[in-house]
């Protein structure tokens, strides 16, 4: 399925939201310190990337694997 520039840019947008939204409920973290983790972790790599498709993804899903990245 192709999406436009603007749409990805949105849906990934959207997906980062409810990312930060999460670290900060879950983990008691500040929106700078969730920003922070979100923006320099691998996943937003692969976000960034239409390729891998994460951004069709529901953010429950791409939240996992952030967990997995952090806790590492």
């Amino acid at each position: 399925m192709n999406v436009s520039q603007a749409e990805f840019q949105n849906m990934k947008e959207e997906i980062v939201k409810d990312l930060i939204a999460r670290l900060m409920d879950e983990r008691g973290l500040s929106m700078q310190e969730a920003f922070d983790l979100v923006y320099n972790s691998q996943l937003f790599e692969k976000l960034n990337d239409p390729k891998t498709g994460l951004f069709f993804q529901s953010s429950g899903y791409v939240y996992s694997y952030l967990q997995e990245e952090i806790d590492k």
